[in-house]
């Protein structure tokens, strides 16, 4: 999707629900941006939010993931067009995830461990 906003993160929602097995309950970890905290959402019954403490993005995965990805494939270069953008992006998240245990690694804590 080119943009954020209430609909993309409908659509998010509903799609991570579809895929919960029945009788099991899915939790997403999120930041507090507007779009993902809105009360026009309708929320699928078989999913959480956990939300984020304010002005934490060293404790979110996805700024974590967000900032090798910039660190090692995206910084300092000019794009052509949006396309080339995609391409770029794609290009990136699969060198970085076909890495084995990339996420976990970059996201885990030691004092989460216990």
């Amino acid at each position: 999707m080119p943009t954020i906003g209430k609909d993309c993160m409908q659509q998010h929602l509903d799609e991570i629900a579809k895929w919960i097995e029945p009788g099991n309950h899915g939790v997403i970890v999120l930041d507090r941006a507007a779009w993902h905290t809105t009360k026009k959402l309708c929320f699928p019954k078989n999913l959480s939010l956990l939300p984020l403490p304010t002005a934490s993005p060293e404790l979110n995965p996805t700024e974590q993931v967000w900032q090798v990805l910039r660190d090692r494939y995206l910084a300092n270069r000019c794009f052509e067009s949006y396309d080339h953008i995609l391409e770029s992006c794609c290009e990136a998240w699969n060198a970085f995830t076909s890495t084995a245990g990339a996420v976990r690694q970059l996201c885990s804590r030691e004092w989460a461990k216990n």
